[in-house]
């Protein structure tokens, strides 16, 4: 079941996703001594990125991981890694980064992080980004990758650029200790409504969300 929180402005959202984000890795610090967290790509997160930068966490045990690359060469401003690398990783004093090496293709980039994340029983944190078709990771909907159960998969004719991703797959976010997704804007207030209606899109597919958003995004509370 979803969880929604809602927030007067963006900027307000971000502050408590970055909070929420910021409790449950402490959480799995003290459970497990480690943290495994999924990042988002794009520019929604970076606020709260920021945010998450100013709290006083142990960043040498928590291990970050990408729900999602592009197939562009490594560097290429619309990587995902350079957005997180520009508003987390270089901030903090240390870091753990596994970047998927899209620059080698989806195929291969795909295997290659599937022997990486191998030893991973689950992620403490899956933070998620959504796009205004419902697509969630580069899992867009009605595209074949919907149905490769591999952990990490290589995604093809993505109706957005570039059209070759790699991604971790629905099982891989379902089995998540924790899924949350920050979003925001009157654009988005439609496919809300429709996930709200529980429609089979890949965002309704990962299990339960907690969700952050503005007032234009969710501008009535449903019960």
């Amino acid at each position: 079941m979803h969880t929604w929180c809602v927030y007067s402005d963006f900027d307000k959202a971000s502050k408590a996703a970055a909070d929420f984000l910021a409790a449950k890795i402490e959480e799995g610090l003290h459970q497990r001594g480690v943290c495994h967290v999924i990042l988002p790509g794009g520019n929604t997160p970076a606020r709260c990125l920021s945010y998450l930068t100013d709290r006083d966490l142990a960043w040498s045990r928590v291990h970050w991981y990408l729900g999602d690359e592009r197939c562009y060469p490594a560097g290429h401003a619309e990587r995902n890694d350079v957005m997180l690398d520009k508003n987390l990783w270089s901030r903090i004093p240390v870091t753990n980064v596994h970047r998927i090496q899209a620059e080698l293709g989806a195929e291969e980039a795909a295997r290659i992080y599937r022997e990486l994340i191998l030893g991973i029983d689950f992620f403490d944190v899956a933070f998620l980004g959504m796009g205004e078709d419902g697509h969630t990771a580069s899992l867009f909907p009605k595209n074949e990758a919907l149905q490769d159960s591999r952990t990490v998969i290589p995604v093809y004719g993505s109706p957005k650029m570039p059209a070759e991703r790699v991604s971790l797959s629905i099982t891989t976010l379902k089995n998540a200790q924790c899924r949350m997704v920050l979003t925001a804007g009157s654009a988005k207030a439609d496919i809300i409504r429709r996930i709200k209606n529980a429609e089979s899109l890949p965002i309704n597919c990962i299990g339960d969300i907690t969700w952050f958003t503005d007032e234009e995004a969710v501008p009535v509370i449903s019960p």
